[in-house]
């Protein structure tokens, strides 16, 4: 009998994701785990009632394709509210099982074989195997290494015949910088006349500080009519394993956008749809965190500062970037490791949201922790 040919991958280069590393480190060391990007701590009981609530009521069977019009009609209206565009909740938006897979699903409508993909590195580890897995081929730019800005001249120069779509994500994973008025005027301007997709990775859009003001793409109708502005429910209601997400598109874009996505996944859970709509409808609900993250923010900033880390500048996401090299001379993945084994404390090295190889002394940790969390933490770290 002839025996099975091995496997071709289709990512031959992927191996396990620095965070599973690092969470089987801090694992096996007991340590604190500031590496994980999520929070450790409950959800609103209110939406646990809710959910609870709504599976009582038997809601519990397929949702429909694009999501429960209840859901959509809210998105509808706080985007509306928020920044002053009119989706359609029937034709342009779509309840998707989280951002990732509204991300996977906007990079198969767009991306056909040859198709160049701009990103910005450091960049969340799905946006280079999805495109990829599409037959894309991802064009690489650094942000700036003294502020994580956009280097707007080389995104010219980058920019090709065969450009088919550039992807965005503010505030930014995993620097926390944010995009400006400059920036979007300058997108504006580089995009007119060109048949060149945007893709807006906003998952973080209430958790922003300092006065700054979250500028979705869907502000503007220059770039909203070529975008796909995706969001998450995860992040803003501490649901990571909710796993619900969505993406607003013009109508044109939304209706291939819908076609593949009934393919991946159908319909996403319905009592979750449901008991999210609900929530939505108190707007504290999501106004208020950006000041409940700033809080923890400030928090582990002011815990820090005595201790030989440099603070970078945070001013979105729950992530803080630190620099040590006033610490240690070694690479950013041997020093995470050796902060587990000396501290007990798990942070994430930046490296890994680099395509190519860099040399870093910067280690990204997650703030979305209890306080009594980060306090621990933040005395082993200045322990060094």
């Amino acid at each position: 009998m002839n025996e099975i040919k091995e496997l071709n991958s289709k990512l031959p280069d992927t191996g396990s994701s620095i965070f599973a590393v690092m969470s089987k480190l801090a694992d096996e060391h007991n340590a604190i785990n500031l590496s994980q990007g999520f929070p450790d701590f409950n959800c609103s009981d209110k939406l646990i009632e809710l959910v609870n609530s709504f599976m009582k009521k038997g809601f519990n069977q397929y949702a429909p394709m694009p999501g429960t019009i209840e859901l959509r009609r809210e998105i509808s209206r706080i985007i509306n509210k928020l920044y002053g565009k009119h989706y359609n909740p029937d034709t342009e938006i779509t309840i998707t099982a989280g951002a990732t897979q509204a991300l996977f699903t906007a990079f198969s409508t767009l991306i056909e074989k040859g198709d160049e993909v701009i990103i910005f590195e450091p960049a969340y580890d799905s946006y280079l195997p999805a495109i990829k897995l599409n037959g894309g081929v991802p064009i690489t730019i650094k942000l700036n290494e003294e502020d994580y800005s956009i280097p707007w001249e080389i995104v010219a120069d980058s920019i090709t015949e065969k450009t088919k779509c550039i992807v965005f994500n503010s505030p930014h994973n995993p620097t926390g910088a944010v995009l400006n008025n400059n920036d979007i005027s300058t997108l504006i301007e580089l995009v007119k006349n060109k048949n060149i997709y945007l893709i807006s990775d906003e998952v973080y859009e209430h958790i922003i500080f300092d006065g700054r003001e979250h500028l979705s793409f869907a502000r503007y109708d220059e770039l909203s009519k070529r975008s796909f502005v995706i969001s998450s429910f995860g992040k803003t209601f501490h649901t990571t394993g909710w796993k619900a997400g969505y993406c607003c598109a013009s109508e044109e874009l939304m209706r291939e956008f819908r076609k593949i996505h009934q393919f991946i996944v159908f319909a996403v859970n319905t009592p979750i749809q449901l008991a999210i709509a609900e929530f939505l409808k108190d707007d504290s609900n999501f106004l208020n965190l950006k000041s409940f993250y700033k809080a923890k923010r400030d928090l582990f900033r002011d815990l820090i500062k005595e201790s030989g880390f440099k603070l970078r500048e945070c001013s979105g996401t729950y992530f803080q970037l630190l620099d040590y090299s006033n610490i240690s001379g070694m690479n950013d993945m041997d020093f995470s490791k050796q902060l587990i084994e000396k501290t007990g404390v798990a942070v994430i090295p930046i490296s890994p949201f680099y395509s190519t190889k860099v040399s870093s002394h910067i280690v990204r940790v997650c703030f979305a922790k209890k306080d009594e969390v980060l306090i621990s933490a933040s005395k082993r770290l200045c322990s060094l």
